[in-house]
């Protein structure tokens, strides 16, 4: 049913754990515009006839794609932005002019965002271990790859990682190991980190509410190293809890949330979303 209001919305399965309506609503209302965000279940059937219909909705503007999407939609859209397109999968769609439907990656740029006073200094070497390769990996993996990390990427199908990397960052000196690697403890000395940026990313669901938990071993975390999660729900994982109790610099699932969040909405609204508040939004997906 037509409302009149523009609305964009996020879609999945499952989606009730989503905390991309809460974003969206809180800068809708800093900024007093007239329009809504909401979540949508769609399922990996129904993903087809949920954008025929949304196509012929006017007040539509577009949607998030969360799991198990982000490449399925692929094949479904009228255009790909290059860089959704060289990364290989959409976390955002927009209906733009004449009714087409354009994919954009902005987990990508979300992902970077609160690495960027690290990443604007000067390295000897950079290297991330990252943890998981779906849809999400891809995106952080060809983030790393372009800001000169070596990627040890880790999956239960090392060959899936290894597919990635080839596709994603072909010129680099990476690797793909099994997840299981990374939970048995390992011996290895570390050299001296001065000058060295290491990298520890959660890209896996694992550790999410209703999912098994992350097992990581944390001698695999060479000394200085930022460990990073993605997951939002819980915001304080268990891995971020260890590496915070061990003294690594941490970075939560939010930062990158609300990073691909702010770069959608300019999209969804046409105005950029207003940053000055963060902290408050925070407060309110954390609670």
């Amino acid at each position: 049913m037509n409302t009149g209001i523009p609305f964009a919305e996020v879609i999945g399965d499952p989606i009730v754990q989503s905390k991309s309506p809460t974003i969206h609503r809180f800068w809708l209302g800093q900024l007093g515009i007239d329009a809504d965000y909401r979540a949508a279940l769609v399922t990996a059937d129904g993903l087809g006839g949920y954008l025929a219909a949304r196509r012929a909705d006017p007040d539509w503007r577009g949607c998030n794609v969360t799991m198990p999407h982000k490449q399925a939609i692929l094949p479904l859209l009228d255009r790909i932005d290059p860089q959704a397109s060289a990364i290989g999968a959409v976390n955002t769609v927009v209906q733009e002019s004449g009714g087409q439907l354009v994919g954009y990656n902005t987990d990508a740029a979300g992902f970077l965002e609160p690495l960027m006073p690290l990443l604007d200094q000067r390295h000897l070497y950079r290297m991330a271990r990252v943890l998981g390769a779906g849809g999400a990996a891809r995106a952080i993996v060809a983030a790393l790859a372009g800001r000169g990390f070596h990627v040890v990427l880790a999956a239960r199908d090392p060959a899936k990682a290894q597919t990635l990397l080839t596709e994603l960052a072909p010129q680099g000196d990476h690797h793909a190991v099994d997840l299981a690697h990374f939970a048995t403890p390992t011996d290895f000395a570390f050299d001296d980190r001065a000058g060295l940026l290491d990298l520890v990313v959660n890209a896996s669901p694992l550790g999410m509410a209703g999912q098994p938990p992350l097992a990581f071993d944390f001698s695999h975390t060479p000394p200085g190293s930022v460990v990073y999660d993605i997951v939002t729900d819980p915001v304080e994982t268990p891995l971020l809890a260890e590496a915070r109790a061990r003294g690594f610099a941490t970075v939560d699932g939010l930062a990158m949330l609300i990073g691909q969040a702010a770069a959608a909405f300019a999209k969804f609204y046409g105005q950029p979303a207003p940053r000055q508040r963060d902290a408050d939004l925070r407060k309110r997906l954390a609670a």
